[in-house]
């Protein structure tokens, strides 16, 4: 050992106080709540539901987003020039389409040469935090790379902390109320030795020593030491942000369901605050552990670093430029889409419709964009058939609270916050099972989790081997029965039973927004969708969006119930509003996999429907999967058909049990006389409209700030995962391990928190099943109302003016449509 290492064993860094650095200014705290508020929430995996990763972002225009996020992270939002190439080549795209997206955009460069723009993109530099920089540095031979061990550390750290029975929570919640989640971190990181050993740095733990105690600490020191000024903060940490993407939605989630509980709370510290702060914390770590370990390569990480901050508005201006060629081909390519649809739509307006039949039955559908091939099948059955489209919690703002349970879950869109509780429960003398169909549903997760495999066969013995084998060979779905004879709503706030008056303003108000106030057939259906497939984790996805991740049962068969409440029908009549006492309220699941049309198991008898209606929803059924099993590689029909289908939901190692809402790409509301006439393809969510009949335009709001923001973010999660799956998808499925339960997945053991879809609801192994298109909305509305109501609400202002989505105004008696652009209502 010679005199110079044994000076280094010796020296031990000087621990910075607070008090050492200056507070941090207005725009220094402004930036950094900027970059913190800039994440999007991800839902967990038992209530999944849809979220525009960019949601945060909308308050910009959609092309400068994109342009920030390819220059600090890397990130694609737009698809590569060979995607747009693609479709030049089949003929999707033509030079009308991109002549006219060039004059929208006022683009004058050579957009057409595809081989430059690739070029351009690729010289493109990007942002490199402290740690990119460091790594490059590093003999990555034989020493693992800083940004893979920070990403590990602070992923396990947030894995263990956030599960409910994970191994730092319980501390977390017999800590000091005050004390912060970087706090936790700080504690745990030092008296972990391993991260020395396993980076090869012995002496890495001391810098640790050196951070300040309080997060405000950390902030003031980094901010100081890195010299970093408040106008490329927001730059900064929002960079430091996306590299721990998944786990900073799961804390905006959290921090999204705060704000829903308890509005008036808003102004505690953020939890995201206090994340960014840990990652900053190893910038700062490393910052230190190289000026004084390897002081040979901390001027030059100085030059560097200083290059970086100077550059970095240079960079995203040069993303910018780099990337108005592709929004030339991606505006094109909407525009090849929305041409011809608003050429039906006009053509069905100007033809004569035939002659309304009364209905014998009217089936109200989910907006979903797999219902539209359905609905279009079961109205060729009878001119007597009525459908309609309404979002599938069918509008009950409930959380269902089953008996036997310890929580309610909600059943309602991810924007609202419950106001009622529904508590359910077996009939009277029924309660014995509950315990246990309590103990089966617990076995039921833990064997059909993607990690139990091998762990369920080696408890299990040969028993389970011998139930492996019948999965493999003959699988069968099955789904426990819904215990729903008894029936309490009570306000979620107080606790207090609703009163028949309470539900009479309920069940007034649903049927108004469905247009079901008069004209009331003799059966009612009210269709919730299911989805039913094994042994994966993203399962809820495929239930019902608007009803939180779940199945559509709890809220049709609750509605059909008060409906069908004969007290409830005398206080609706005294009001006004006359349901036929003829007329039932029927609740039914379209079962999306199969595209069969049930009566929930133990309500068959109840509700009896002819022989007619049966035979109808059957050969609906047939039909809609006739027209699907193309899609899924099957051939086939009948009953051979709809077994196969079966078996692919029942299959524990099928991973494409359906494709889902894959390629939705518009938002229809209107009368459905109006899109009836066209084969949507399954492409568009209907939902039924009637401006004549919504003298306020009170139900067009609705529509315009919950189902069309619903869509829109189930839209913008298929185009991102497509876009960029390495940082928005969630990768391969087949790797996927659980979180906690239901937090989320990991691809693999480890790294970040994976948010979005995986690639196997996206792609068939050979092409694309989502066309990332941005939603195009059309709505059966007067200019003016429309314009109205954009202008009392700020998202409807930022998704529509900064490009999120497009907006027409369809003239349902004319057929005229007009397209809202910069203000104004033009010709599309």
């Amino acid at each position: 050992m010679t005199i110079h290492e044994n000076t280094r064993v010796a020296w031990a860094p000087q621990v910075v106080t607070m008090d050492e650095h200056p507070p941090l200014t207005m725009a220094h705290e402004q930036a950094l709540d900027q970059a913190c508020a800039s994440v999007a929430p991800t839902w967990p995996l038992d209530r999944q539901i849809a979220v525009s990763p960019f949601w945060a972002m909308r308050d910009e225009p959609m092309a400068r987003v994109s342009a920030r996020l390819s220059a600090l992270a890397n990130i694609r939002c737009l698809m590569p020039p060979s995607h747009y190439l693609g479709a030049w080549q089949r003929g999707e795209i033509t030079d009308a389409h991109l002549t006219r997206a060039a004059a929208r955009l006022d683009y004058r460069g050579n957009y057409k040469n595809l081989l430059q723009v690739l070029d351009d993109l690729a010289r493109l530099p990007h942002w490199h935090n402290i740690s990119d920089l460091v790594d490059a540095r590093r003999d990555r031979q034989h020493k693992m790379a800083w940004r893979d061990e920070i990403t590990q550390q602070i992923s396990q750290f947030c894995a263990a902390t956030f599960q409910e029975d994970g191994p730092l929570n319980a501390a977390r919640l017999t800590a000091p109320i005050d004390k912060r989640l970087y706090q936790h971190w700080r504690d745990m990181t030092l008296k972990d030795r391993g991260i020395a050993i396993l980076m090869g740095e012995r002496r890495l733990r001391r810098y640790f020593e050196t951070l300040p105690a309080t997060e405000e600490g950390l902030f003031q020191a980094a901010i100081a030491e890195l010299d970093v000024d408040a106008g490329r903060l927001g730059g900064c940490a929002q960079a430091l942000l996306l590299d721990l993407n998944g786990w900073a939605a799961w804390v905006a989630y959290r921090e999204w369901q705060q704000a829903l509980a308890k509005p008036e709370a808003s102004s505690t510290p953020s939890e995201m605050r206090s994340l960014l702060a840990i990652r900053l914390a190893w910038e700062l770590v490393l910052w230190r552990y190289i000026r004084h370990e390897q002081p040979d390569q901390a001027e030059r990480l100085t030059t560097q670093w200083h290059r970086e901050l100077v550059e970095l508005p240079e960079q995203v201006e040069r993303h910018r430029r780099a990337q108005q060629p592709l929004w030339v081909w991606q505006l094109a390519g909407e525009l090849a889409y929305q041409q011809p649809l608003q050429r039906a739509l006009s053509e069905s307006i100007r033809t004569p419709a035939p002659t309304a039949t009364p209905p014998a039955l009217q089936a109200v559908f989910c907006i979903d964009v797999r219902s539209e091939p359905l609905r279009r099948a079961l109205e060729r059955q009878s001119p007597a058939i009525q459908t309609l489209g309404f979002a599938g919690f069918f509008g009950l703002p409930l959380e269902h609270h089953p008996a036997g349970s310890a929580q309610a879950q909600p059943h309602l869109p991810g924007l609202l916050a419950p106001q009622v509780t529904l508590k359910s429960g077996p009939a009277e003398g029924e309660q014995c099972g509950a315990a246990r169909r309590n103990w089966q549903a617990r076995l039921q997760e833990w064997s059909r989790a993607a990690s139990a495999t091998f762990s369920a066969v080696e408890a299990g013995g040969l028993m389970y081997a011998g139930k492996l084998l019948r999965r493999s060979l003959a699988p069968t779905a099955t789904r426990a029965p819904l215990a729903m004879d008894a029936l309490s709503w009570h306000w979620r706030g107080s606790g207090e039973t609703l009163s028949l008056a309470d539900k009479a303003t309920l069940a007034r108000t649903v049927l108004g927004a469905m247009g079901l106030t008069e004209h009331l057939a003799p059966r009612v259906l009210l269709v919730g969708h299911t989805s039913h497939s094994s042994n994966n984790p993203h399962a809820a996805g495929l239930e019902c969006g608007a009803c939180g991740g779940q199945s559509g049962e709890v809220s049709v068969r609750a509605l059909a119930r008060l409906l069908n409440d004969p007290a409830l029908r005398e206080a609706l009549a005294e009001a006004g509003l006359v349901i036929p006492e003829a007329t039932r309220f029927v609740p039914a699941l379209h079962h999306t996999i199969t595209d069969r049309i049930e009566l929930p198991e133990g309500v068959e008898d109840a509700f009896a429907l002819s022989e007619e209606v049966r035979s109808w929803l059957e050969q609906a059924g047939a039909q809609a999967r006739r027209e699907r099993a193309p899609r899924l590689g099957l051939a086939g029909d009948g009953a051979a058909l709809e077994k196969t289908l079966d078996r692919r939901g029942a299959d524990w190692s099928q991973t494409r049990p359906e494709w889902g809402l894959a390629n939705n790409a518009s938002f229809i509301a209107a009368p459905r006389s109006v899109t009836a006439p066209i084969d949507l393809a399954g492409r568009s969510f209907l939902h039924d409209y009637d401006w004549r009949t919504d003298a306020d335009f009170a139900r067009l709001e609705l529509i315009m700030t919950a189902p069309m923001v619903v869509a829109h973010w189930i839209n913008m999660q298929y185009n991102s995962s497509v876009a960029d799956n390495r940082k928005l998808g969630s990768g391969n499925k087949v790797l996927h391990n659980v979180v906690g339960g239901h937090i989320g997945v990991f691809e693999g053991n480890g790294g970040d928190l994976r948010i979005g879809l995986p690639m196997q609801s996206l792609h068939d192994g050979e092409r694309w099943r989502h066309e990332p298109l941005r939603l195009s909305v059309y709505l059966a509305a007067p200019t003016e109302a429309i314009e109205a109501i954009v202008a009392r609400h700020e998202i409807l202002q930022s998704l529509v003016g900064n490009d999120w989505l497009h907006l027409f105004a369809l003239d349902d008696e004319t057929g005229e449509i007009l397209a809202r652009r910069e203000g104004s209502w033009v010709a599309p």
